[in-house]
């Protein structure tokens, strides 16, 4: 996400390096090449005009500090004008009303279906709720279907009747009977439709009536660039939506859509889709966006991610199993599992500041533990609990059980071993807290 908009923000701002003092000369060359690179992500014209008129004018009116270099003064800037771009703040969902009720809009082909299984799990696991999803496509072939297959996934129940195709009656009906039994939000999924079909449009805009919704979210697709932000205009002159969700954002798109949008419907954009995953759906924070655009990483995220998983009763479990040397390859391999429901490992990487320009052409995906987890589940229990019995012919067998070879069990062990004695040194030290050393 961002990658190539990052890589050229970067090469913009080197243009202002060894240079004393920010001039309109060296300003307006390096500005140009981020109106350049703003355009080549697939930013609106005006919108990226407009961002560098206006960083042009904040940057020449700045008393530069002797502390500070024009260069960083620069990246400040263009910081801030992103995240103000983008929104400036985090706006969360109305949750008000019981039950809260959540309205999915948008494009065939969007990822609708998937948001609301992913928007069920996180009211589910995240906030306490008691999700009701509602099928109410009924054109598109399987659409309940897959609605039942996302449902079951999550854990959460899905609405629906069987030949009604009626989409205004199935919520009105779904409202009901959520009420009746105790669900807190409910979640219309709609059919897809184009912005130009008047009749889906119109049906939409009286399921709206139908159920007043406290919330409408409109699911875009980030792949398809300024078209997206062309039909969130009119489906906001349409439905005066609450909020925008961008889905697919960890593929190979140019991320425009999510640096114009907010300009042009004047709509904050709530959730992104990072991932296939029913948990890959971040809340949209502009501030942090703009960190990881500008290189800075996004430590807030990488600790809301990490405590999300933090179990504090095994955590004292494991510091006291530390603290006799009894750490195994039992642990190690729980807290693999740990590092693994966190996200993808490339993006959990890339929160690091500095760590997403070292990481662009690392091939590093969810199989990265693969071999790791194979190795150790070829061992025998007592080989996990005991590392130290790990001979020859041992490590020969797990390297043929694994479909590894013998010098990367032996890689592994060596590790474990450099790792189990870091982490004996850092309990013992006073007020020391345990972590997990980086595995290289």
């Amino acid at each position: 996400m961002f990658e190539n908009l990052s890589e050229r923000l970067d090469r913009s701002f080197k243009m202002l390096k060894g240079q004393g003092r920010i001039t309109e000369i060296n300003v307006a060359e390096t500005l140009k090449d981020v109106r350049r690179a703003l355009l080549d992500a697939d930013v609106n014209f005006k919108i990226a005009k407009q961002f560098t008129e206006e960083v042009k004018e904040e940057a020449l009116g700045q008393k530069i500090l002797t502390a500070v270099k024009p260069s960083e003064m620069m990246v400040k800037i263009v910081h801030d004008h992103l995240a103000k771009l983008m929104g400036g703040e985090h706006e969360a969902m109305n949750m008000q009303g019981n039950p809260t009720v959540i309205l999915i809009a948008g494009l065939q082909g969007s990822g609708k279906t998937t948001f609301s299984g992913k928007l069920a799990s996180l009211l589910k696991n995240k906030q306490g709720k008691n999700p009701l999803l509602v099928a109410g496509d009924v054109y598109r072939p399987a659409a309940i279907d897959q609605l039942k297959v996302v449902g079951e996934q999550v854990g959460v129940p899905v609405y629906t009747e069987e030949g009604n195709m009626n989409p205004v009656k199935i919520a009105k009906a779904a409202v009901k009977e959520a009420k009746m039994k105790g669900y807190n939000a409910v979640i219309i999924d709609t059919a897809g439709r184009l912005a130009i079909d008047e009749a889906m449009m119109n049906e939409i805009a009286a399921v709206k009536e139908a159920v007043t919704p406290h919330e409408i979210l409109f699911v875009v697709d980030s792949m398809t660039g300024q078209d997206a932000v062309n039909t969130a205009r009119e489906f906001n002159e349409r439905l005066d939506y609450d909020g925008v969700v961008l889905t697919k954002l960890d593929g190979d798109t140019r991320g425009g859509a999510a640096l114009s949008i907010r300009a042009v419907v004047d709509k904050p954009i709530k959730f992104v889709g990072t991932g296939e995953k029913m948990d890959a759906l971040d809340a949209f924070h502009p501030k942090r966006m703009a960190d990881r655009i500008l290189g800075m990483g996004d430590i807030v995220s990488l600790v809301e991610k990490a405590q999300e998983q933090y179990d504090q009763e095994e955590a004292r479990k494991l510091q006291k199993k530390i603290a006799k040397n009894q750490f195994d390859f039992t642990d190690f391999m729980s807290q693999i599992q740990q590092i693994k429901k966190m996200g993808n490992i490339k993006d959990l990487a890339s929160m690091i500041p500095g760590m997403g320009k070292a990481m662009k052409n690392l091939d590093l995906d969810d199989d990265a533990f693969k071999s790791i987890e194979a190795i150790i589940n070829s061992m025998t229990p007592d080989e996990r609990a005991n590392p130290a019995i790990l001979n020859g012919n041992r490590r020969r067998r797990i390297a043929d059980g694994s479909g590894t070879t013998v010098p990367e069990v032996n890689r592994l062990v060596k590790q474990f071993d450099e790792t189990r004695k870091m982490m004996k040194v850092m309990t013992s030290a006073k007020g020391g807290r345990t972590r997990i050393p980086n595995m290289r």
